[in-house]
């Protein structure tokens, strides 16, 4: 389980460019729960999966995950628990290093020695069958420098780097916003089938309200830091588009705003 208590962060304190962009922020989440993320620009969602892997210290409040307070556990302590995939594909891979070394790289610094070693030949054998299961080719790839890759073989490479080996907690910002409409179905389609067989528990901020809708078991809108509606199973299954724009204007008071979300197109 993740439990988030109270969590407040302000950037700039004191300054003309202060921003308060976690507001007493509280969030349980279960083991197994599948919770997608909406809201504005500037809501809060990033900044909230960057604390939770550790890229700053909370101002206030406590994150706790599986039972163990990591409120101030060093971001590269937390590698062994928490997978972190980005909106950019080239952020969470080596350019320069073959596909072999950079899932070495994630296989070794995620498990539970979390030192390097030696790639075996078992090694190498299960990150062939691993990538075989992206039905990309790139298990024939493996000696291949990731920088020749695609956009969306790097983001597939990169969710089989984040749950190869499996943890306790799966973060997806807007992991497939950056690719073409066919390879986004194909990366998003990846990512269920895995996220369904290794059953995680998993947050993902998505700008499309009807991914929002139609992926996991439970939905949250975020706005200005904190969270304004939480949905889940029944209720949020008999819920439109407009039932979440109308719910987040009676929650906030105002309309949303973001393009982006208003935008999304329905996925066919």
């Amino acid at each position: 389980m993740l439990s988030i208590r109270h969590l407040s962060k302000t950037f700039n304190a004191g300054t003309v460019n202060e921003k308060q962009a976690l507001r007493d922020l509280s969030l349980e989440v279960p083991d197994g729960d599948f919770i997608t993320i909406i809201g504005s620009n500037g809501a809060g969602k990033s900044t909230l999966f960057n604390a939770i892997c550790g890229t700053f210290y909370a101002d206030a409040g406590e994150i706790v995950l599986a039972g163990a307070d990591i409120t101030y556990l060093p971001e590269y302590k937390r590698y062994h628990e928490i997978g972190h995939i980005f909106q950019d594909p080239m952020k969470g891979t080596a350019p320069h290093m073959t596909i072999e070394e950079n899932l070495s790289i994630a296989y070794f610094r995620a498990g539970r020695a979390g030192t390097l070693r030696r790639v075996s030949r078992a090694d190498k054998a299960l990150f062939r069958e691993q990538l075989a299961l992206l039905d990309m080719g790139l298990e024939d790839r493996m000696k291949s420098p990731v920088g020749l890759l695609s956009g969306g073989q790097r983001q597939a490479l990169t969710l089989l780097m984040a749950t190869m080996v499996t943890p306790k907690l799966l973060l997806l910002d807007e992991h497939t916003a950056a690719l073409d409409p066919a390879t986004a179905d194909k990366v998003l389609s990846l990512t269920m089938d895995i996220v369904s067989a290794r059953r995680l528990t998993c947050l993902m901020v998505t700008h499309n309200m009807h991914q929002a809708l139609s992926l996991g078991n439970r939905t949250i809108m975020m706005d200005g830091g904190k969270i304004v509606l939480d949905v889940r199973d029944e209720t949020r299954a008999g819920m439109t588009v407009q039932d979440l724009l109308d719910q987040f204007a009676a929650g906030t008071g105002s309309a949303l705003d973001a393009d982006r979300i208003l935008l999304s197109k329905k996925p066919q």
